[in-house]
């Protein structure tokens, strides 16, 4: 049954009704099942969304083709398993937007061009066929798909009348001879239709999900402590934290080691470095489960609200060092996508990774 605009706002009104609303539901409203919100999508947000559900496809295989413009053979989005591509083993993705859930009358003709340009060699059959719509499959269709060879069936008693006239601009595409036998010997079962939760599935994996649908980050998974040996790429933030304690005591400190004199000191590098890898594993994490540039913006408001004490007069560098790290943990961040996600400890490492970046020094 086709969802109406009266479906989807009876649907905010029965969810109303049967929860008390948090706060945040208060300002921003109940949250909204995202089968719903896709089917409210016009033909370029659709568009968007599948891009952004394309580029997760990079993950899962060898490469990703998206042909655009006329001329395309049937092929929308064609995920590639090995270096052979369109001869090899790959797959195909139709992303369809139409007003009503796909029908068999919409797919034929992509099946069709399917049979048709594999036949000829332009490329190998694919392992699978998906049709993908924000309103997913008519019953008639879902049930056609379900039995591959009741679907061939249709598919050839409907060819001369749906599909002979539709796979090129150029001829009509008679069944007949060696076609209509590669037409009969044909696997049937590697055309598809995913119900629309099913691509919401797919696209929570991608980085985009929580901006598009909301519900926040999953749990992250637990920083590494640092080794004991400093890395490469944490030469300048340490080197500067060593600045800044040789300008505390006044006299050379050269590497860690000479912190053993200290025990405050030493201490402090350690917290310091341990901050530097809890942040490092937020960016990690963030850049995998939300949009790209969002742990870049906190960076910079971080940077920004630290800015000012970290400029500020100070006995010395050591003791400019602690007053921007303390500015950062107490910076309101409620309007930044990952307040609920930076830790005081992530909050920290982020001010060593400015140091890092260049963007803050500690020792004037």
């Amino acid at each position: 049954m086709e969802a109406t605009t009266l479906d989807f706002e009876n649907a905010v009104k029965d969810l109303a009704s049967a929860t008390i609303l948090t706060a945040q539901e208060f300002e921003n409203g109940p949250k909204i099942d995202p089968v719903l919100v896709i089917q409210t999508y016009d033909s370029g947000v659709w568009e968007t969304f599948i891009d952004e559900w394309i580029h997760s496809l990079k993950d899962e295989y060898f490469s990703v083709m998206r042909p655009t413009g006329p001329g395309d053979k049937g092929i929308d989005v064609a995920g590639f398993t090995d270096d052979k591509k369109l001869l090899g083993v790959w797959d195909n993705h139709q992303c369809k937007h139409y007003k009503n859930p796909l029908s068999f009358g919409v797919v034929a003709p992509e099946i069709g061009k399917i049979l048709w340009h594999s036949f000829n060699g332009v490329y190998v059959a694919p392992r699978s066929c998906a049709f993908i719509a924000p309103k997913g499959p008519s019953t008639t269709l879902d049930l056609l798909l379900a039995n591959s060879d009741n679907l061939k069936t249709e598919v050839i008693e409907k060819w001369q009348k749906m599909i002979a006239d539709k796979i090129t601009t150029t001829q009509s595409v008679e069944l007949t001879g060696d076609f209509e036998t590669y037409v009969n010997d044909f696997d049937f079962s590697i055309f598809s239709a995913p119900a629309p939760r099913s691509v919401i599935e797919a696209h929570k994996k991608t980085p985009y999900y929580p901006g598009r649908f909301g519900g926040g980050l999953p749990s992250r998974p637990v920083a590494e402590s640092p080794p004991d040996e400093i890395e490469p790429h944490e030469i300048a933030y340490t080197k500067k934290l060593l600045d800044a304690y040789a300008d505390h005591k006044s006299q050379s400190i050269s590497c860690a080691t000479d912190l053993n004199a200290w025990s405050n000191l030493k201490e402090h590098f350690g917290r310091s470095r341990e901050a530097f890898y809890h942040a490092e594993s937020l960016r990690v994490f963030v850049r995998e489960k939300a949009d790209p540039g969002t742990f870049e913006s906190l960076q910079d408001e971080i940077y920004d609200g630290v800015a000012d004490t970290c400029e500020s007069d100070h006995a010395d560098g050591y003791a400019r060092v602690v007053a921007v790290t303390d500015s950062a943990q107490s910076l309101a961040l409620d309007a930044h996508p990952l307040n609920k996600s930076a830790l005081p400890k992530d909050r920290r490492g982020i001010c060593h990774q400015l140091a890092n970046d260049g963007r803050l020094t500690w020792k004037k």
